[in-house]
């Protein structure tokens, strides 16, 4: 049984990943943040009480700040592969945390890679290294973008994304580490975060549709994404591994839908004119914007055989409908008086693509 050490797991990327590969066999082990409050609702399906089962599926307390925790839970798990998706990953937030952002997201993965490098010094195990990567990195680059494109980060998150990258290659040619670089276009799911702005906007209509909202705020609606889903973009990230020869490789649908025509799309569902309902706020604009992301898959899928089986009108209608169904249980607690929130919040005021 291969055993595999995801941080951030208890993301979005993190639980589709733990999800797939438990069905594969795998011994998982993630990584999670220390909370006062429970942030594991993500995983909390695929989670089993070891007392009463096998450890197939376990996690452990770290931080990519806390590079002493890292080596002891490399030491403990000895993992045949490692998934780094851990970071602090929202945009417009790493422009008001540029420090905790560069550090986390950069240098985190220096500490990360340091207890790895350790750890195969002392055991000499052949371990396999996966960096989540950006298309952020690509900032105002012109698309499509490919393993080729230059990288021109337009935020700190994007900044701290491109020195992960280079701290992987440096450590894959400087200690020959087994490292791949998966350069992720935008991956949206049921699961994303509700301050992302395709999450934001799915979970505003449920809301808006069942009577509870009004209003959507929101920023520049031109940006282009290259959008898929995030399930099949995590076994992109295993095929990777799989690979004899470690390299880096864009994940993406290449094709582009802007903000706005992600409105049309998702209202459209609905019945709504979502022109209605969206307002524009200046806060949700980035100091530095990214106009147009569209990625070129053509590597990983001929080297790879990967291949995005859910489309973009999928991917907005598989969301609209898990957020409609949380309006009306919504609806339903109001109604009855019980203001507790469901699935562990309600829709803050922060977007970002």
């Amino acid at each position: 049984m291969k055993k595999a050490l995801i941080t951030g797991v208890n993301g979005q990327d993190g639980s589709y990943l733990a999800e797939f590969l438990l069905r594969k066999g795998y011994e998982v082990h993630g990584i999670v943040r220390r909370a006062s409050t429970f942030n594991t609702m993500r995983i909390d399906h695929i989670y089993r009480d070891p007392h009463d089962f096998d450890k197939d599926f376990v996690l452990h307390y770290g931080d990519l700040a806390d590079g002493t925790g890292l080596r002891r839970i490399l030491e403990n798990v000895q993992p045949d592969e490692v998934y780094n998706l851990g970071a602090q990953s929202h945009v417009r937030v790493s422009f008001d945390q540029p420090e905790y952002t560069a550090d986390i997201v950069g240098t985190g993965t220096l500490r990360l890679l340091e207890a790895l490098r350790d750890s195969l010094t002392g055991n000499g195990k052949d371990v396999r290294f996966y960096q989540a990567g950006s298309s952020e990195m690509y900032g105002s680059t012109r698309p499509p973008q490919n393993e080729n494109t230059p990288f021109h980060p337009r935020s700190p998150y994007a900044v701290g994304k491109v020195t992960a990258y280079w701290h992987s290659v440096n450590y894959r040619e400087s200690y020959g580490m087994h490292i791949c670089n998966g350069i992720l276009f935008n991956h949206e799911s049921e699961r994303r975060g509700e301050t992302f702005v395709t999450r934001k906007i799915t979970r505003a209509l449920g809301r808006i549709q069942i009577g509870l909202q009004d209003k959507l705020y929101l920023g520049n609606l031109d940006a282009k994404r290259d959008w898929g889903h995030a399930s099949d973009y995590v076994e992109a990230m295993w095929l990777m591994l799989q690979h004899d020869q470690p390299d880096d490789y864009v994940v993406a649908t290449g094709e582009a839908h802007s903000v706005r025509n992600f409105l049309e799309e998702s209202f459209g569902l609905a019945g709504l004119d979502w022109e209605k309902y969206v307002h524009f706020d200046p806060r949700y604009v980035c100091p530095a914007e990214v106009d147009y992301l569209m990625g070129d898959p053509t590597k990983a899928k001929t080297v790879l055989g990967w291949q995005p089986k859910i489309c973009f009108q999928e991917l907005v209608r598989l969301m609209y409908v898990h957020d409609l169904d949380l309006a009306r249980r919504e609806k339903i607690l109001q109604d009855y008086g019980n203001t507790t929130e469901i699935n562990g919040s309600a829709p803050v005021d922060v977007a970002h693509v």
